[in-house]
């Protein structure tokens, strides 16, 4: 149940949020709200593939 609830996080993270990684945002550059996005995305991610 938790692992299918993370997976549709992260398809609706992929649809809605925007990919710092494809835009090559420098993270030392990187504002606060814009690393909170990161790391949200991460998150979910990480508990999406365990």
């Amino acid at each position: 149940m938790k692992k299918q609830f993370f997976k549709f996080l992260a398809k609706l993270n992929k649809t809605i949020l925007p990919s710092y990684t494809k835009q090559r945002l420098d993270l030392s550059k990187a504002s606060k709200f814009q690393m909170a996005i990161f790391g949200w995305k991460l998150f979910v991610t990480k508990n999406a593939l365990d």
